[in-house]
């Protein structure tokens, strides 16, 4: 084999080993792994299910059912910053005895409250305190509290039920009235009378149809046969 035929073989054969090499490289850097979450973020929007969750459930409606012991269970994440005795001593947060129907972010034996939620105003009363316990940043923006606070009702409406019992003692709030009747069913009339109002409803359904009978009395001296009917008769005879 000649010198030109082997210059023509080692160029091919470099060729061939750079363009091998460049297809390693390009894998390791491009990596076509399919990503974690599909898409990319827009700012502003939120993600699909945020802030489209149920109803949340009005805690008047879960006191009646609240279980202070538990409440006293969740308490314990609030003990480090809180005493609840009568008479106890301001920690980093005040002592809560008898805070329910408190004025909020007053007295507590002189504890420097945060303008924030001193600005707030009003008393502590059971929606107050359940707005409080859900986000205390949302209901006080710039509040000096740094608990995050309780995502699950049922443990805000122990919580709540077991601050009652330390001092407060007030009365539970009525829990709100049972919903309308379900839909779709006759409404009653102005007298309650369900059946008369679904009967007039059946009566309208059948006019609109043509499936209601005549069953209108004739008036006094009315022929009671056609009399056209009847003159044909006469003729027949």
């Amino acid at each position: 084999m000649d010198l030109k035929t082997n210059t023509i073989a080692g160029w091919a054969l470099g060729a061939g080993m750079v363009a091998l090499g460049s297809a390693i490289v390009g894998t390791m850097i491009f990596d076509g792994h399919r990503p974690e979450k599909m898409g990319y973020a827009i700012e502003g929007v939120e993600e699909e299910g945020a802030g489209g969750g149920a109803a949340e459930v009005p805690i008047a409606s879960l006191l009646g059912t609240a279980d202070v012991a538990k409440g006293a269970e969740v308490f314990k994440k609030c003990a480090a910053c809180h005493t609840i005795n009568q008479g106890g001593a301001n920690g980093i947060g005040p002592n809560l005895y008898a805070t329910l129907g408190e004025a909020i972010a007053q007295g507590k034996g002189g504890f420097a409250f945060s303008d924030a939620l001193k600005a707030v105003g009003g008393n502590w009363t059971f929606d107050a305190m359940n707005a409080w316990l859900t986000s205390p940043r949302k209901f006080a923006a710039g509040t000096k509290m740094t608990f995050a606070g309780l995502s699950n009702p049922q443990d805000r409406a122990n919580v709540i039920a077991y601050l009652n019992s330390q001092g407060s003692n007030l009365p539970l709030p009525a829990a709100p009235a049972a919903g309308a009747a379900a839909e779709g069913a006759p409404a009653a009339d102005a007298g309650g009378n369900v059946a008369e109002a679904a009967n007039a409803v059946d009566a309208d359904n059948r006019a609109e149809t043509g499936d209601i009978a005549n069953t209108g009395t004739p008036a006094s001296g009315a022929p009671s046969v056609d009399p056209e009917a009847q003159r044909k008769g006469a003729r027949n005879d």
